[in-house]
């Protein structure tokens, strides 16, 4: 499943898949986009990716698939 990212244009917050231009939700406040973006990356088992208004990465939260998985401590 690709990467969810919350990001701003002219519509307001959208939760977008990776690499598609067609918005999953539109969203009134950023905080809004962010709670439906971390339920579907939960939901999907990917990498939640969140964006500014400038458009630059803020936040990154993995729920799965992390390729690179803390070892465990002995």
């Amino acid at each position: 499943m690709p990467n969810i990212h919350t990001v701003h244009n002219s519509n307001g917050w959208q939760n977008k898949y990776e690499n598609i231009s067609m918005p999953i939700g539109t969203y009134n406040t950023k905080q809004e986009a962010q709670n439906a973006g971390k339920l579907l990356a939960q939901s999907n088992h990917c990498e939640h990716i969140i964006h500014g208004l400038n458009g630059r990465i803020q936040n990154k939260n993995s729920y799965g698939n992390d390729p690179f998985p803390p070892r465990d401590k002995k």
